[in-house]
């Protein structure tokens, strides 16, 4: 055992988090663990795993959910492809495979939306397997202690990231030492300010002693966010609206939405309340505007939304295709973007 892997061992028994998923080897929770936590912080991560795992407690429950259920399950999490992934996976573990998760890596990465991380993860904790996890973490504790120099989104990088892991693996306790790894990075080796000063490892840490801690890892690539605009239109009658899903492959796919216009660029407001979407949606009505909203900015990992929304009040509402009718005592039960889910919640609720 190294000084390395010795100490964050030694801080990991002192310092670990009390978590749900750390008190098992069940392969089906920790799956589910650790797909809530791709792009999400552990604290937001937290009630969605226990609500869902209430839910689906095993695999066969979770293969057998209506989509739409699982859908609203995930409401409000984001990045919905790892829910649609989750249920084929969880179908393809029952049809193909008996039921049974799967023990090795090979096979875990046969599965819809297992990636090398979260097989390596599933593998190391559940099984004993001793693959090293790589995550953002892990790339910052390693590229940092070591001075992993090439960058870190480089074929030379991840190659030479790799194999430092796998240098570094406890093939005694794979599990606990991957654990342990990303308990580290996660609350001592941060991206931004971390305790360099307080940190037992700092006299041999190459990042430190060279002042690099705020450097590394290197990366090449900036992805420019690509910006949409887009224009919900909500149609009202009394107590229903119409209401559409999203069946195409983009984002959100099969959450519910308001009927939609995106634009190439911003739209005046005569332009918003002529256009062919708006004349469709109409139907020959001539309804007041009851009001455009203004621009509301959305988020994304690669995405800005410029988003408006532009409501009416009609005389009737008639919908077609993937548009329904609904009352709005029945919005609660279908999932919406979260930027479509906090509109509603602050006007059809008021």
């Amino acid at each position: 055992m190294t000084h390395f892997t010795h100490y964050i061992y030694q801080w990991y028994d002192q310092n670990q988090r009390a978590l749900p998923w750390r008190s098992t080897r069940d392969p089906y929770l920790i799956w589910v663990s650790e797909t809530i936590l791709q792009q999400t912080r552990i604290s937001q991560g937290l009630p969605y795993y226990h609500r869902f795992v209430g839910r689906f407690p095993d695999i066969h429950s979770l293969a057998a959910a209506p989509e739409d259920e699982l859908m609203k399950m995930w409401e409000g999490l984001g990045y919905y492809s790892r829910a649609r992934n989750m249920h084929a996976a969880a179908r393809m573990v029952v049809n193909e495979m008996g039921g049974i998760f799967p023990q090795e890596y090979e096979n875990l990465r046969r599965l819809k939306g297992v990636g090398n991380y979260t097989a390596a993860a599933v593998a190391s904790i559940a099984f004993g397997k001793p693959y090293p996890v790589i995550d953002g973490n892990i790339t910052r504790l390693f590229s940092r202690y070591f001075g992993i120099l090439e960058p870190a989104d480089t074929p030379k990088g991840k190659n030479t990231l790799a194999g430092k892991t796998r240098e570094a693996m406890n093939h005694s306790d794979p599990g606990y030492h991957n654990q342990a790894m990303m308990e580290f990075g996660a609350l001592c080796c941060v991206p931004k300010n971390p305790s360099c000063h307080d940190c037992l490892l700092k006299d041999s840490c190459f990042a430190f002693l060279n002042g690099m801690t705020g450097l590394l890892p290197l990366k090449n690539k900036k992805i420019a966010r690509r910006i949409r605009r887009f224009y919900f239109y909500l149609l009202e009658n009394k107590e229903n609206i119409i209401i559409e899903k999203r069946e195409n492959a983009d984002i959100w796919r099969n959450l519910y939405q308001l009927p939609l216009l995106e634009a190439d660029e911003d739209l005046a407001d005569a332009a918003i309340l002529s256009n062919y979407l708006t004349r469709e949606l109409l139907a020959g009505e001539k309804p007041a505007v009851q009001k455009i909203s203004n621009t509301l900015r959305h988020e994304l990992t690669h995405q800005i939304i410029r988003a408006k929304f532009v409501r009416f009040k009609m005389p009737k509402l008639k919908a077609s295709g993937n548009r329904i009718i609904i009352n709005k005592k029945e919005i609660h039960k279908f999932a919406f973007p979260v930027l479509v889910r906090n509109y509603l919640a602050g006007t059809v609720d008021k």
